[in-house]
């Protein structure tokens, strides 16, 4: 490392001596000089030009400046080299000092240019000439010098010169680099020389010879192709010394050779967000000070070719003359430039993918979610544990493996043996509901043996593995109804149900022709079906572009829901008990209900009640049951008692007709769009629910037998329908106000605008082809924080579904996203959700993990993802770096597949996709185990 150089502080010009002519001034110099040579001490041998790396072609490195000069304080580097002849001459070492800094220079640069060549010669040539010039005694010892510092054979005085020419001419042969020769006449140019370094000395500029000047031009020339035309000094001594620290935005280059800025990394250290668009490492880890690398490998590579480029041209002759402080503003200018252009690349952080588009430019585009104008969904849980710090910081997690009585079909709140035992009545079918442990489980379900790939929609609707789903029961039970029948190695679904044997297809459009104002795919668009078996009425639907709600209970009739999810439709396992449905009020156009043996008129009619509560005004209630077309004494006593309760209810029967071809009928009965008939009634039963019953509050909230009025105030939500489909799903509802604020914080009505067309170009430019993924295998989707539905509104024109799900302690906007024509549900992730193991084959978490973290066990969250999701399916997190970094070293534990870490400041992005592996320890679930 050079060793700094001080400037005189008080600016005095130091007194002379000297003659006034030319000739004495050179004489007293040169014997100066030659005394100093034989008393100065011995400062080790010089670098040979032979042993100079050629690694770093244009490293030239910075010259260390005084500390006031790197603070600012107007000092100039020139300064300090045009005071160091001065200070020679007072023996104070300063040249012993200055020669060893460009000894050590010479170590750290790569090649030398051609304008260091001629100034080492000019050098070399000066030292010469003293030598000859003085004693006999001091050119032995002078000679003695050159020796050590050249590493060559001793030779004359008379030869060293052209030796050292030489030398200098085959140096510039290896590096292809052309070199302008000096002046015939040696002497006057090293007189001129020393006349240079006296007006340096008393800081007076003079002019080279002619050739020098050519020299000094070209160097000059290079200079602004290293620098982007910063500009350095034109006197011949210090020519020599800025090539050795010229590029202030070099600073002092990494000590480790990497090519990276200290200066930069620094700044890069202050300012996290930068990263270096150059870099080939794959890394997957979120950004840390060490992905940050440098972009000096690239720009040595094309300064070197400019340098040859414009040594080759030599046709600009003009000399520059610039002082140190322009160089210094426009070197700092060029820094400042250097990281902003650092800051508009993105980092590239993959483990074999690029990096996406998408990603690049909607990262940091994200705000974290407000609530804005939406009150959230969630009543406290006393099951909800407290904060919990996350366990991310560890790499190598423990995972076990659950042993429960339910093996590869646990479902932790639906299995809970323990508490269902301790139930004290079971005739609400509270058995059938959630019952969550106090403590989420963190262990992995088991796969069934022999389990398989799915298969891949639209074939898995009519066939599915039988290993994947290896029960029989309902096989057996229902296999005369068409529902499922068992076909060599594969489970295959005729499209039969109870109530339409011969075909979903045709009872769909039996609907449609008794009842044309229900318009399928139009004016009808979100149904929920209702004690759905196999689903395969919602599976049909999707071919009248109309998206349904399945659910059934857990119960004697196993697996229809598992069967369902297998297939590719959409499904969840709940059951009408004591507590609402977990969708908001007046959501769903249609409500289906085939032979779905629910007690809809006892108890004042509170199950039927709930259909009212999340039944769109104005929709259809589709019943096709036994009571509706059969006369046994059991159907016409239920037939009695709902016409009754209907009636009271003022829903309006539109069609009862009967199916030839299934031999079933359907009713089908419109919900009143005014309060007109409540207010009719002379009898107030159902009685209507008080203003302090939120219709949309539902979350574990219990059941009541009351009905809420219709909305009057035109710009209420369900006042009006919705636009027809598909205009409805990219349209902001007529009922978001711009006095709204949406949650990221703008008016309603352009926040929701503004994160569909956010989600269109993350979708577009990002997830269907930048994260690796075969969207051709994915059928099953989950948005595990939902917001407007903007991800899922992206996927239309993707052969999948999406369950949406809001959070409970999210913004409440569930409503919004089924206004669009887009279906979903509420949920606590610190409890098991309401599914099958393996039935989603992707999913989505923006944002999610960080705020659970907060509250819930972070370990159990990534063991209901490993649940939920099936083998080779994929997991998108996008959250701060932190959070990604310790999701991404659990599923590491479990063996998945990292396809892509991305991070940008403290944002960042994780693609994986799950294996097949199970741990080998086992963890025994004693509240799941049956006695």
């Amino acid at each position: 490392m050079a060793q700094v150089r001080y400037t005189r502080l008080d600016n005095r010009r130091p007194s002379s001596n000297y003659c006034s002519t030319v000739t004495v001034v050179v004489f007293v110099a040169l014997c100066l000089v030659g005394i100093w040579m034989m008393t100065s001490s011995y400062v080790g041998p010089a670098q040979s030009v032979d042993e100079i790396s050629l690694d770093n072609k244009d490293g030239i490195k910075k010259q260390m400046t005084p500390p006031a000069a790197e603070e600012g304080n107007g000092q100039k580097s020139e300064d300090a080299v045009g005071e160091t002849p001065n200070e020679e001459k007072k023996g104070d070492g300063d040249e012993s000092s200055s020669k060893q800094e460009d000894q050590e220079e010479k170590k750290e640069e790569s090649t030398s240019s051609g304008d260091e060549s001629s100034s080492k010669q000019e050098d070399q040539e000066a030292k010469t000439k003293e030598e000859s010039t003085s004693s006999g005694d001091e050119s032995s010892s002078k000679q003695e010098d050159q020796e050590e510092k050249t590493t060559e054979e001793s030779i004359s005085s008379g030869d060293e010169s052209s030796s050292k020419q030489k030398d200098q001419e085959e140096k510039k042969e290896e590096n292809t680099k052309e070199e302008p020769t000096l002046s015939g006449d040696e002497t006057s140019s090293k007189q001129e020389g020393q006349e240079e370094k006296k007006k340096e000395n008393t800081k007076e500029e003079s002019s080279s010879s002619s050739d020098e000047s050519s020299s000094k031009q070209e160097d000059q020339e290079e200079k602004k192709e290293e620098n982007t035309k910063e500009e350095s000094t034109s006197s011949g001594e210090t020519k020599s010394e800025t090539e050795g620290g010229e590029n202030k935005n070099d600073d002092t280059k990494s000590e480790n050779g990497d090519g990276s800025d200290l200066g930069e990394k620094k700044d890069l250290k202050d300012n996290p967000d930068e990263e270096n668009p150059d870099s080939n490492d794959k890394q997957t880890k979120p950004e840390t000070e060490e992905n940050v690398s440098g972009e000096d490998g690239e720009n040595q590579k094309k300064t070197t070719t400019d340098e040859t480029e414009k040594k080759s041209s030599g046709d600009d002759d003009k000399e520059t003359k610039t002082g140190d402080e322009g160089a210094e503003t426009k070197t700092e200018k060029e820094s400042t430039e250097t990281i902003v252009e650092q800051e508009s690349q993105p980092k590239n952080e993959t483990s074999g993918d690029l990096s996406p588009p998408g990603a690049q430019l909607e990262l940091l585009n994200e705000t974290t979610a407000q609530n804005g104008s939406f009150s959230t969904q969630a009543t406290e849980s006393k099951h909800e544990k407290e904060a919990q710090k996350g366990s991310g910081d560890q790499v190598d997690f423990k995972w076990t493996l659950c042993n429960t009585t339910a093996g590869p079909d646990y479902i932790p709140c639906l299995d809970n043996v323990q508490a269902i035992k301790s139930l004290k009545t079971t005739k609400h079918y509270e058995h059938r509901e959630r019952h969550c442990p106090d403590s989420p489980p963190t262990c992995l379900v088991p796969l069934p043996e022999g389990y398989k790939r799915p298969i891949e929609w639209p074939k898995s609707r009519e066939k599915i593995w039988y290993t994947n789903v290896p029960h029989t029961k309902l096989a057996e039970y229902k296999g005369h109804q068409n529902w499922v029948k068992v076909t060599g190695e594969f489970l295959t679904f005729p499209g039969g149900g109870t109530q339409f044997k011969h075909g979903a297809l045709h009872y769909i459009d039996f609907i449609q022709e008794s009842v044309p104002a229900i318009e399928w795919g139009k004016r009808s668009r979100v149904v929920l079906d209702v004690g759905c078996g196999v689903a395969s009425f919602g599976g049909f639907l999707f071919d009248r572009d109309v998206i349904t709600m399945s659910l059934a209970p857990k119960d004697e009739h196993e697996a229809q829901v598992q069967f369902a999810l297998e297939r590719g439709i959409p499904a969840i396992s709940a059951v009408m008990g004591t507590t609402r449905l977990p969708f908001p009020g007046r959501v769903f156009d249609i409500v289906h209900c085939a032979r779905c043996r629910v007690p809809w008129h006892i108890e004042g009619g509170k199950l039927l009640l709930e259909l009212n509560r999340v039944l769109r005004p104005g929709g259809f209630f589709v019943w096709s049951a036994t009571p509706v077309y059969q006369k046994k004494a059991e159907d016409v006593e239920i037939w009695e008692a709902m016409t009754e309760l209907i009636k009271k209810m003022c829903w309006e029967l539109i069609s009862i007709n009967k199916d030839k071809i299934n031999g079933v009928g359907v009713a089908t009965y419109k919900k009143p769009t005014s309060n007109e008939c409540y207010k009719r009634r002379s009898e107030q039963q159902p009685p209507i629910c008080p203003d302090s019953d939120d219709p949309n509050a539902s979350w574990k909230v219990p059941l009541e037998a009351c009905m809420h009025t219709a909305p009057e105030d035109t710009t209420q939500r369900g006042s009006q329908w919705p636009e027809q489909w598909p205009a409805r799903l990219e349209k902001p509802p007529f009922w978001l106000s711009s006095s709204q604020t949406g949650v990221y914080g703008k008016a309603a009505p352009e926040d929701f605008s503004a994160d569909y067309e956010h989600w269109k170009r993350v979708v577009t430019k990002s997830y269907l082809n930048g994260l690796g993924i075969n969207w051709a295998s994915v059928r099953n989707v989950m948005d595990m924080k939902a917001v407007y539905g903007g991800f899922a509104a992206a996927l239309r024109d993707v052969k999948v579904w999406v369950m949406n799900v809001v959070p409970i302690d999210s913004p409440d906007t569930l409503a919004i996203i089924y206004e669009r024509g887009l279906f979903g549900i509420y949920h606590d992730w610190c409890e098991s959700f309401s599914t099958y193991p393996r039935s989603y084959d992707l999913l989505h978490a923006d944002h999610l993990f960080s705020k659970l973290k907060q509250r819930c066990n972070l370990t159990a969250v990534v063991a209901e993802v490993d649940r939920v999701l099936r083998p080779e399916g994929k997991l998108i997190v996008r959250d701060d770096a932190r959070t990604i970094q310790e999701v991404e070293a659990m599923v590491k534990a479990m063996k998945w597949e990292v396809h892509m870490t991305y991070s940008k400041g403290k944002e960042g992005l994780l693609s994986v996709q799950k294996s097949i592996w199970r741990p080998q320890d086992v963890q025994t679930l004693t509240y799941a185990i049956a006695a």
